[in-house]
């Protein structure tokens, strides 16, 4: 006979058949609570934006003349850890010469912005259009820095005007496109009809 204090094997064995899928449960639950560190740092206060805005138009000019027209579907701006302004969506920008006339416009898929070193670096897909000369450049990207009042690239540059196509490793203007020119050209071909 067993006493009241002892358990059959019986007993035992049940339960402790049935703390097992208990144990098993509890080991999955727990090793499957890790952080993924990438996605931990998405939610970090200080990579987290200050502002988001949809569709704006920026306006900027000095002495009362507008110096040049920014669109963009989408723009975030962080404040740490330096002051960027984001356009993940992409810019088209009007350049204005002294005149008030469109002297040139850049498109890009993608723009980000150091407010604080006064720099604006356009990427994929670039395209500014010259309307002085009527060139139409393709680009990776180009850099405008507004404190030099200079744009630059150091990438491959096909520009097109009518039948005339110039190849060229780098491209410079001032920022009212009063001189604009391909470094290091390689070529330009014509084409006839």
């Amino acid at each position: 006979m067993y006493s009241a204090d002892r358990q059959s094997p019986r007993t035992v064995r049940k339960r402790a058949a049935g703390a097992l899928p208990c144990f098993v449960l509890l080991v999955l639950l727990l090793a499957s609570c890790r952080n993924d560190m990438e996605k931990v740092r998405l939610f970090d206060p200080q990579n987290l934006p200050q502002q988001s805005l949809d569709t704006i138009r920026a306006v900027r000019s000095l002495g009362g003349k507008k110096q040049m027209v920014l669109s963009a579907p989408r723009v975030v701006v962080y404040d740490k850890p330096e002051r960027k302004t984001v356009y993940p969506d992409g810019i088209d920008m009007m350049i204005f010469d002294n005149a008030g006339a469109v002297a040139a416009s850049i498109k890009a898929e993608y723009a980000h912005s150091l407010d604080e070193k006064k720099i604006v670096e356009a990427r994929r897909n670039v395209v500014i259009i010259d309307f002085g000369s009527g060139d139409t450049s393709y680009l990776n990207s180009i850099v405008w820095n507004s404190a030099e009042h200079r744009i630059y690239s150091n990438d491959t540059v096909k520009s097109v005007n009518g039948k005339r196509i110039t190849y060229g490793d780098g491209f410079e203007s001032d920022d009212e496109f009063t001189a604009p020119r391909i470094l290091h050209q390689r070529g330009t071909m014509t084409f006839e009809e």
